[in-house]
């Protein structure tokens, strides 16, 4: 009795279950199963709601173009930019503006000036 606690002992495997297996191994068999891989990310999509982008007039794109000229680092600003499908709406404090990218970053949302819709300050 005391060689086979010394076995167990040995292997650091614990107590044993009555097949002779460590007791933490056991656990693994009821963990979840996902029979159907990439399912409900699939669902999530398709119940996404997809907008179309919406092109600027010259005026409209004169008018973004000097807003974003009179931003500064640090100005808090609500940008609504065009993220894939669909337009979002940033807010907080500009953290940066690359002109030489045509980006700003919105605490840590970086957004391409051609994605922008509007800019309120």
């Amino acid at each position: 009795m005391r060689d086979h606690m010394d076995a167990q002992e040995a292997t650091g495997a614990g107590p044993l279950t009555a097949n002779g297996k460590p007791r933490a191994s056991r656990a693994a068999q009821f963990m979840p199963f996902a029979a159907l891989t990439g399912y409900y990310e699939l669902a999530r999509q398709q119940e996404r709601i997809t907008e179309p982008r919406h092109e600027l007039t010259d005026e409209e794109a004169l008018a973004l173009s000097r807003t974003i000229m009179q931003v500064k680092k640090g100005d808090l600003v609500h940008v609504t930019y065009y993220d894939w499908d669909t337009y979002r709406t940033v807010s907080g404090i500009v953290a940066r503006i690359d002109f030489a990218f045509r980006r700003i970053q919105v605490v840590k949302t970086v957004i391409g000036f051609d994605d922008i819709l509007a800019i309120k300050r």
